[in-house]
């Protein structure tokens, strides 16, 4: 948002009122404008004003009038950096001097997606250098995005690498949230092989069954990140490598390949697996509605095991899983892991919060003929009044209704399913609309 000073109209009508007009912050003619002294910027702890300044258009000495300190604020918002911007100006012996006030925006992290040729290391610190505003971070939208883009093509062209660069907001494949992705365009690197630093990916056969995700596929850092994230990881949680992280994945060309942007590549993952933990059991907290002795049979581990993180994960659902049987919709469960180096061992304080108990008051459809309606509520498995199984619920969305419909033609493209819950009242109403 963009907001101009409330005050700079009072302190035109001060000048206009109290001084000659030769001392006025701009002349009143048809286009008024006087010269610039001095440009600042104040409120961004990530740059600095000598960084952000020459971002408004102005320098000192330009002759400028208000619609072009509106227009300096105008720049600034529109580099996404900045989530406000306010000015204010005062007038003096050598001309105006316009103070930007501005508060930093939310930033996202930044993937440098297929430049195989350098660590993310070099290309932030030549971004930085290049007199962009770049920290290491960027908006989801804003002009700054196609600097950053010409920046790093302009880092490509000196090292004969000639080709643009187009910037995406996507998925953080490693992690929660949006990454701002920046890949070079129109390259021809294919992977050739996969390499992993860890023995025991190495050697893995499922692994090995899995490659051609990666191999024989354009270069993409994004895709090996989700690759380790969905094949690798699981790997090693298994095996008791609770701790199990991944360095940033490479690539290097080829030998001999003769040119920077085309060849064979081979990609490159890195894995810290860390200690392989054995099982040291698990308290429980907030269990109000199920005994801890129904929680503790729910755990196929016994203390030693090997701390097998897949057969973990599906403890978590299976307790999260009772709660949503038996109507407790809202429940949470918290697993906080326990790691005892000297040991070896791992335990874990598990957090519930239960919750309201829902149960069932109505079933609202839409888009059904009246024999489809007739169906559908006569094989819907939760009766009004009954507490709310979401398993049950579940297992109807997946088999259910096609079974409700077996022998009538009954023709739709999806569902739109909604749970309309009212904690008030701990009762659930389920919404279908089939389109």
């Amino acid at each position: 948002m963009v907001r101009t000073a409330l005050h700079f109209g009072a302190f035109l009508l001060l000048f206009s009122a109290g001084l000659p007009s030769a001392a006025l912050p701009f002349p009143q003619t048809a286009e008024p404008s006087a010269p610039l002294a001095s440009v600042t910027v104040s409120g961004s702890s990530r740059f600095s004003s000598p960084q952000i300044a020459p971002f408004t258009g102005m320098k000192p000495g330009d002759r400028v009038t208000r619609d072009g300190l509106q227009a300096g604020a105008n720049r600034l918002t529109a580099l996404g950096c900045f989530a406000t911007v306010q000015y204010k100006f005062s007038s003096g012996p050598a001309g105006v001097s316009v103070e930007y006030a501005v508060t930093d925006a939310p930033m996202i992290p930044v993937e440098f997606d297929n430049f195989i040729w350098f660590t993310d290391a070099e290309l932030a610190n030549a971004l930085t250098k290049s007199g962009i505003l770049f920290g290491g971070q960027a908006p989801e939208r804003g002009a700054i995005l196609d600097d950053i883009s010409s920046a790093l093509e302009k880092i490509l062209d000196a090292h004969d690498i000639h080709a643009q660069v187009a910037h995406e907001l996507v998925q953080n494949p490693a992690g929660n949230g949006n990454v701002q992705q920046f890949r070079v365009e129109g390259l021809d690197l294919t992977v050739s092989q996969l390499e992993f630093s860890d023995p025991l990916a190495g050697s893995s056969p499922s692994l090995q069954q899995e490659l051609n995700e990666i191999v024989g596929k354009p270069y993409s850092r994004a895709r090996l990140e989700l690759f380790q994230q969905e094949q690798v990881l699981p790997l090693y949680r298994s095996r008791a490598y609770l701790q199990a992280s991944f360095a940033a994945p490479s690539a290097k060309i080829a030998s001999g390949s003769g040119s920077p942007v085309l060849g064979a590549v081979t990609a490159v993952i890195t894995v810290n697996p860390g200690l392989a933990y054995k099982w040291g059991g698990v308290t429980w907290e907030g269990n109000g509605r199920i005994s801890t002795e129904a929680l503790d049979a729910l755990v196929k581990l016994h203390p030693g095991d090997a701390a097998d993180g897949v057969a973990l994960q599906g403890l978590w659902y299976a307790v999260q899983d009772w709660y949503g049987q038996h109507g407790f919709l809202d429940a949470t469960v918290t697993p906080k892991p326990q790691f005892a180096q000297s040991s070896d061992t791992v335990s874990y304080d598990v957090t519930i919060a239960e919750g309201p108990q829902y149960h069932m008051r109505n079933l609202v459809l839409s888009g059904l003929s009246m024999e489809g309606e007739r169906r559908i509520r006569g094989a819907f498995p939760v009766p009004e009044g009954n507490i709310f199984d979401e398993s049950a619920y579940r297992q109807f969305l997946d088999t259910g209704i096609q079974q409700a419909f077996s022998g009538l033609p009954v023709h739709y493209d999806k569902i739109g399913r909604f749970l309309d819950k009212h904690p008030d009242t701990a009762q659930v109403d389920v919404l279908m609309d089939f389109q």
